[in-house]
């Protein structure tokens, strides 16, 4: 059954790539957006720099499409710049689009809707569990401003909406490096081939505070009942795999799918950024001997996102009470989206055979 024509916006990121390639498999005509073409089968790629307004306009030109989902953002060196690189995005995106046309968008932001911007980080002190219901933290928010320009749009023409709130989605994703699964798996690498502790990054909080992750295939699966579900149209909505955890276990358990001695946190954070600095060519040696189909490290992984997420100290947790009740009941569990996620890259080779 055809369930309608969509564009998805970022389709070779995590969240976009992984949507594009379930809305396929589900039935939908599938657009994928992006600087470079998707790979998924099945996906019609429409090469478009959001920021060039004009090639935004060409590329969009004609398509029928029913339904938008917005994946994508843009990384400047401050907040404000975040706001205005990212806005000017979302507008280019509309202003290429018959809004007539249109009948759904759904937007994914993320857990910063309630831990405050990269320049804030923490400083709304939100109580947990995060709640959507939750007021905006204090100061600039380029996830604020995406939202606004949507209930904008959606206002002035009909179009219904919604938003999704994940918490650091977990997922295969190639050629996209912010990406805490795959940073991990290569930094867990690194630390089997030369003999490093596998130490954790971040603070003595983030190992000891409950928390909670976001498999990218469940974010897919919310996001398209979302579109489709009588009710649930005009909600924004947490999405995470609906377990919880604790770093200090599950590092110990990822340390012991990859064979390593799990040293204990450190009281000061080791950030992967400085523990990695100048580790290319190390990582290419591994490349070699592995015959490995990436030797360069920073196509791979970036170690400053995930020192951001296991950075805080703050909890985070989210609740999902909300879209239980609207009907949406999918579940997974983190450990298995880890481990998952790691025979994947294994059997590609992005990374050495386990044991290998």
């Amino acid at each position: 059954m055809q369930k309608g024509t969509a564009l998805v916006v970022g389709a070779t990121g995590i969240t976009g790539g992984n949507l594009a390639a379930y809305l396929v498999a589900s039935g939908w005509t599938v657009y994928g957006l992006s600087r470079r073409a998707p790979e998924t089968g099945g996906v019609i790629p429409v090469s478009a720099d959001l920021l060039d307004a004009d090639a935004t306009a060409n590329a969009l030109a004609g398509l029928p499409i029913s339904h938008v989902f917005y994946c994508t953002w843009t990384r400047r060196d401050n907040e404000a710049d975040n706001v205005e690189a990212n806005g000017a995005m979302m507008n280019n995106l509309f202003a290429a689009l018959d809004p007539g046309k249109l009948e759904h968008v759904s937007l994914v932001t993320g857990t910063k809707q309630y831990l405050g911007s990269f320049e804030a980080y923490g400083s709304g002190q939100v109580e947990t569990p995060f709640r959507e219901s939750a007021d905006r933290v204090p100061g600039p928010n380029f996830y604020y401003t995406l939202e606004d320009i949507m209930f904008d749009v959606a206002e002035r023409y009909g179009i219904a909406w919604n938003v999704h709130r994940p918490h650091t989605v977990i997922g295969h994703a190639p050629g996209n490096v912010m990406n805490m699964g795959t940073t991990l798996a290569v930094y867990a690498t690194i630390c089997r081939e030369t003999g490093r502790p596998f130490t954790f990054p971040g603070t003595v909080e983030q190992w000891n505070y409950l928390t909670d992750l976001t498999d990218a295939l469940l974010l897919a699966r919310q996001m398209e009942w979302a579109a489709l579900a009588p009710g649930a149209a005009n909600q924004a909505f947490n999405t995470v795999n609906g377990d919880i955890f604790r770093w200090r276990r599950m590092w110990t358990e990822i340390g012991e799918y990859f064979g390593l001695d799990v040293a204990d946190c450190p009281e000061t954070p080791q950030p992967l950024e400085q523990q990695m600095a100048g580790i290319e060519d190390t990582w290419r040696d591994i490349a070699e001997r592995h015959n490995l189909v990436q030797a360069d490290v920073n196509q791979l992984a970036s170690w400053w996102h995930t020192d951001g997420d296991l950075g805080r100290t703050q909890e985070c947790i989210n609740d999902i009470n909300k879209c239980r009740d609207f009907g949406f009941y999918e579940h997974r569990e983190t450990r298995a989206a880890f481990f998952d996620l790691f025979d994947r890259l294994a059997a590609e080779r992005i990374i050495p055979p386990i044991g290998g």
